[in-house]
């Protein structure tokens, strides 16, 4: 697993817009199955279930228009923090799962690429 430091430099990585751009593509057409599988995960962590419907109800009648307003934007701020870590967590694991299934033999070295 990586250490701290190596996050730190991925991250900086991440920062060139070519390199981004690069992974938003490879992301853009995964998109269908990618988002089958985050509803799966979201589904299965109880994240959409009876408490998030409640809580969606509760926003929504709020009597007040201006706290309303700001239980709705809590929420959604709320479900968009789960859908990035959950997204994330995805992501992390497909990862894993396609180093896996490389043949090392093939891979270039780093800082080779």
């Amino acid at each position: 697993m990586p250490d701290e430091s190596e996050f730190e430099a991925a991250i900086e990585r991440l920062l060139d817009p070519e390199r981004f751009a690069t992974a938003e593509r490879v992301v853009a057409q995964a998109a269908p199955q990618l988002q089958k599988v985050l509803a799966a995960a979201l589904a299965a962590g109880g994240w959409f279930g009876e408490p998030h419907e409640a809580e969606t109800l509760r926003a929504a009648t709020v009597p007040d228009p201006d706290e309303r307003i700001a239980a709705v934007r809590a929420l959604l701020a709320e479900e968009a923090r789960m859908g990035m870590m959950v997204g994330v967590a995805v992501g992390w694991a497909l990862n894993e799962e396609m180093s896996e299934s490389v043949d090392p033999e093939s891979v270039e070295p780093k800082g080779e690429r």
